[in-house]
């Protein structure tokens, strides 16, 4: 990669992580993120040091509340860079962060450390091919807006639902990982409709989404045996099991999706 598309890469990079911990409720300023390219190899030379990009946020409802993003050098991070960072983040009492990692990744050492350290910090892991582009402004991404936990809980009492009864999103997909959502919260999302104009739709933040036996047979629709004994019986008479359409367990057409 010649200088020019590596300084090029890295101001985009930059760009998306800027927007990224704007979205979050960090403050970012507006002449940050108008930056253009001249600019930001004036900033930090061309072709730039990862280290120099180093960016430490406030949030805006709670100045204590910072967020650390590193930019390592090493094409591949090992546990040793994992606990400068961490020693880092400890003498400044901060306990989040975000890495942007080169092609080759974690070390298997370094993801051990980072899982190891979960219980009090939180580091999380992008690759910069995945930042080239900010997901959040594509056309076929709705508007996703987080509830806060009051507004959650109004959700759950105005429709009568459990949080169990709303839709899933997985902490690993894309958008949550934009947001740096965690388990159990609760987003909102706008997408355009032809007849109503805007439909909108919530999902919850699980770990894992379970599969659609466990799901039934939670919600006691159906029985694991029941299920069982006809797909037996009507294999032993040469006929396909059945498929059956289950409805939504929502409540209101607000939370279908």
């Amino acid at each position: 990669m010649t200088e020019d598309s590596e300084t090029y890469k890295l101001w985009r990079i930059k760009k998306t992580i800027l927007k990224m911990c704007r979205d979050r409720g960090y403050l970012v300023m507006q002449k940050e993120l108008d930056q253009t390219l001249d600019e930001f190899k004036e900033s930090v030379g061309d072709p730039p040091s990862r280290k120099d990009l180093l960016m430490v946020v406030n949030h805006e409802e709670d100045p204590a509340d910072m967020l650390y993003v590193f930019f390592p050098e090493e094409e591949k991070v090992n546990m040793k860079t994992i606990r400068a960072y961490v020693d880092q983040m400890q003498q400044d009492h901060t306990y989040k962060a975000i890495l942007v990692l080169q092609d080759r990744g974690l070390t298997p050492a370094a993801k051990t450390a980072i899982a190891e350290l979960s219980y009090k910090y939180t580091l999380e892991c992008f690759f910069e091919n995945e930042l080239m582009v900010n997901i959040t402004e594509h056309e076929l991404v709705p508007q996703h807006i987080v509830l806060t936990q009051e507004e959650k809980k109004e959700l759950l009492d105005r429709y009568r639902l459990k949080e169990s009864q709303l839709p899933k999103m997985q902490v690993s997909d894309p958008v949550s990982r934009y947001y740096g959502l965690r388990r159990g919260q609760v987003v909102r999302i706008n997408r355009p409709s032809e007849t109503a104009g805007r439909y909108i739709t919530y999902r919850i933040v699980v770990t894992r989404v379970p599969c659609l036996v466990s799901l039934l047979v939670s919600k006691r629709k159906i029985g694991i045996v029941g299920l069982a004994e006809d797909c037996c019986s009507r294999g032993k008479r040469g006929l396909k099991p059945t498929k059956k359409r289950f409805t939504s367990v929502s409540q209101s057409s607000a939370v279908i999706s």
